[in-house]
């Protein structure tokens, strides 16, 4: 078994917001990948004194000691019990009603020698490939649903936010496990996977330099940290470019590659 991984800050100046952890139990049986990109609240807005690198520094340990002893447990039911635990440590400090409290992004799987099991959970993406080579896509596309007009809204997006008709993210609510993207594949059909936040995905979703088999390409053959340097080219010349994209120019870019057998 193989894993590697990679994460950048969108910039120098702001901490990553990212997170990601991959644990392997001494038996070499199994294992659990955790990838986490916390939300940046406009203008540092989001009633809690700790901030978004406290929060899912916090959410990813509880997911990853979860996931790796809790076999009894499904992952709904781990991210159940982390967003708990997470929100227990500062509900006494930080106004955790409020529509930007700290939160973010889930991609997480754990296996064993039978069985792969998945959750996704916002716009993080979870990477499945077949011993033929062939790449499965696990994508929460509801953010995506909503209208770009929307979007570009602070407010109106924070109506949506963990509403239903919107979209969900790991916040202070364990209800919102049962919103995730969840699922089971016999461990024989999985050769490797990958859990990528969307400043990494961006190669595929925003500049369409690959599909996500040809993604999943670049990890295997020039590994995490190539991809990642990539997006960055990209990024830096579209920002160059007589015709930017908008949004950010950059973004806070993590991927976990792990090779099963």
């Amino acid at each position: 078994m193989r894993t590697e991984a990679a994460t950048l800050p969108g910039s120098p100046e702001r901490p990553n917001e990212d997170w990601a952890a991959a644990a392997l139990p001494a038996s070499g049986l199994g294992g659990t990948l955790v990838v986490l990109d916390g939300v940046t609240p406009p203008s540092g807005d989001d009633g809690c004194v700790h901030g978004v690198p406290w929060f899912t520094a916090r959410l990813g340990g509880a997911l990853t000691e979860l996931s790796a002893s809790r076999r009894d447990l499904t992952l709904s039911e781990i991210l159940s019990r982390a967003i708990r635990r997470t929100a227990d440590v500062h509900r006494n400090t930080c106004d955790l009603s409020h529509p930007r409290t700290p939160q973010a992004t889930v991609a997480l799987a754990r296996w064993d020698d039978l069985t792969v099991e998945h959750l996704v959970l916002s716009d993080a993406a979870l990477l499945l490939r077949s011993p033929d080579g062939a790449v499965r896509a696990v994508l929460d596309d509801r953010l995506d649903r909503i209208p770009a007009d929307v979007r570009r809204s602070v407010a109106a997006t924070d109506r949506l936010r963990n509403q239903e008709g919107g979209f969900f993210t790991a916040a202070a609510d364990p209800a919102v496990s049962a919103r995730a993207l969840t699922g089971t594949t016999p461990r024989a059909e999985v050769r490797a996977l990958a859990g990528l936040t969307d400043g990494a995905t961006r190669w595929v979703d925003r500049f369409g330099a690959g599909d996500w088999a040809d993604l999943f390409g670049v990890l295997e053959k020039e590994g995490v940290r190539s991809l990642l340097d990539r997006v960055r080219v990209l990024e830096a010349a579209d920002a160059e470019s007589a015709a930017p994209r908008g949004g950010k120019p950059h973004d806070d870019a993590t991927a976990v590659y792990v090779r099963l057998g």
